[in-house]
């Protein structure tokens, strides 16, 4: 199958030339469920008369000149080449089982998820993706009910990708609609005569903020980014922990415990409670595993992927196509550093939630993300690729994890016809010893807990860890909601 049209080759972007670089090749990971086998054949037709094989660089090779400059090259698709079907079922290592000496279902069910997750472990760190076609590539899980999209990040960031894989899926309840993303929010603007001079003094102090904390925050990035890094824990990694042996489980929340948390804190966020969930459940693990061995406030700073487009969320893909468009297609992001403080057992359950709010709110009111993305881009295109690697590389080394959260499809969606039961997404590794990657999907999301086995060897604990976290925020809202309720009764009767 042909792509449209012949052209002359294309130079990559910068952030695609970083992506390609040995010690940042990063491939992305989608993983959906589905409630019935996947029909290849359905597949293929879907990937056929997707708008994906109509964007160029999902038919293009990778190449590069004399002088070692990578650029696109238009070439023609073979669908088969992409996708890798796999009929056996997989062990809960990611072996393939022998099918003679069969398995019971109650077993299979129970193992199935461990299966893929090993088996997505496995590709995170040892199978990079051919240069000898596209660089994407379709895993069938047969047996597991799972198919894993594989693309590599010099094609887009997550946001871009995932917009372009919903565009191939449809509504459960409709099968002609699209899946429901985020809707784009219209700015409210108050008003009034009495109120200028109070708004134009609120402006004001919030562009001093915006200054002040842009400074701050611009300023620890350069510095982290060079020099100074995390006080060594048993969860830290560091140069060469990319190459080492991964493991991944799945933390599971529901959104609905989420908006009960938040709401106990007056305008929390969803991600607020996310970051709150994470400084408590890495204190949890840290306690189990080194018990009054580390000391109080011991800080453990977050790489955040942060999305740049004007809207929030999965994009709508003709917008995404669109050359001029503020939601361009590509790799359109900035990092924030998320410092989480380790808290020994015994604290209130929603003081990790007011920390982290205090903390979130600060590098909201900064432009550290959308500075991060440019200073990125002007080491690259001054000192080209290798140092901006090195810059890269040297923020991940002295940082103790990774994290992003997407919001997905609002409803249950098909695929290729087949009901979707889940969505999930995370990377190939990185030099630190933890990534996570949250997705929600129909009220629910999933978080996936990328580790080197050999320095956290039981990620299903850290995943408890995490679920146990927001439980106990949960159980500490609803009795301050209740409080809180009880206090405005009084006041009205």
């Amino acid at each position: 199958m042909a792509c449209p049209g012949t052209f002359s080759d294309e130079p990559l972007t910068p952030a695609g030339r970083l992506f390609l670089q040995p010690q940042t090749n990063i491939v992305i990971h989608c993983i959906a469920r589905g409630k019935n086998p996947f029909d290849i054949d359905a597949l293929k037709s879907t990937v056929k008369s997707s708008l994906m094989v109509q964007h160029p660089r999902f038919c293009s090779l990778l190449v590069r000149d004399k002088n070692g400059f990578e650029h696109w090259r238009r070439t023609q698709l073979d669908i088969d080449q992409h996708f890798i079907v796999i009929n056996n079922r997989l062990d809960k290592s990611g072996n393939f089982l022998d099918e003679s000496q069969g398995f019971s279902s109650e077993e299979g069910e129970e193992d199935d998820e461990a299966a893929v997750n090993q088996y997505i472990a496995d590709l995170s760190v040892s199978s990079p993706l051919s240069t000898g076609k596209p660089l994407w590539e379709l895993h069938i899980l047969m047996a597991h009910k799972c198919l894993v999209f594989r693309i590599h990040h010099a094609l887009g960031d997550g946001i871009s990708l995932l917009s372009m894989l919903m565009a191939s899926c449809r509504r459960a309840d409709d099968a002609d609609a699209l899946p429901r993303m985020v809707p784009e929010k219209t700015p409210e603007f108050k008003g009034g005569i009495g109120r200028d001079w109070f708004w134009l003094f609120v402006v004001f102090w919030g562009f001093l903020k915006k200054v002040w904390f842009t400074l701050m925050f611009v300023m620890e990035f350069g510095i982290r980014s060079l020099f100074v890094c995390d006080r060594k824990t048993v969860i830290t990694g560091g140069d060469g922990v990319e190459l080492w042996p991964r493991k991944l489980a799945t933390a599971r929340f529901l959104l609905e415990d989420m908006k009960v948390v938040k709401k106990a804190i007056p305008s929390a966020t969803i991600n607020d409670v996310l970051f709150g969930v994470v400084s408590s459940g890495l204190s949890r693990y840290l306690d189990h595993r080194t018990p009054n061995a580390l000391h109080e406030g011991l800080r453990m700073t977050g790489v955040a992927m942060v999305n740049l487009r004007a809207q929030t969320g999965l994009q709508d893909l003709s917008k995404l196509m669109m050359r001029n468009s503020e939601a361009r297609w590509g790799n359109k992001f900035g990092v924030m550093l998320l410092p989480v403080y380790y808290h020994k057992g015994g604290n209130t359950p929603l003081e990790y939630l007011k920390r982290a709010k205090v903390m979130v709110d600060r590098k909201k009111h900064s432009l550290e993300a959308y500075f991060s993305y440019r200073i990125g881009d002007l080491v690259m295109s001054l000192l080209g690729p290798k140092y901006a690697c090195l810059l890269n590389y040297r923020l991940l080394c002295n940082t103790t994890f990774t994290i992003s959260n997407l919001i997905g499809p609002l409803d249950e969606i098909t695929l290729a016809g087949n009901p979707i039961s889940s969505i999930k997404v995370n990377t190939s590794s990185l030099p630190q010893a933890i990534t996570m990657h949250m997705l929600s999907y129909a009220g629910r999301a999933e978080m996936q807990i990328l580790v080197a086995k050999d320095i956290i060897p039981d990620p299903e604990f850290l995943a408890k860890c995490f679920e146990d976290a927001l439980l106990e925020m949960k159980e500490a809202a609803i009795g301050t909601n209740k409080s809180i309720e009880k206090t405005l009764f009084k006041r009205n009767s």
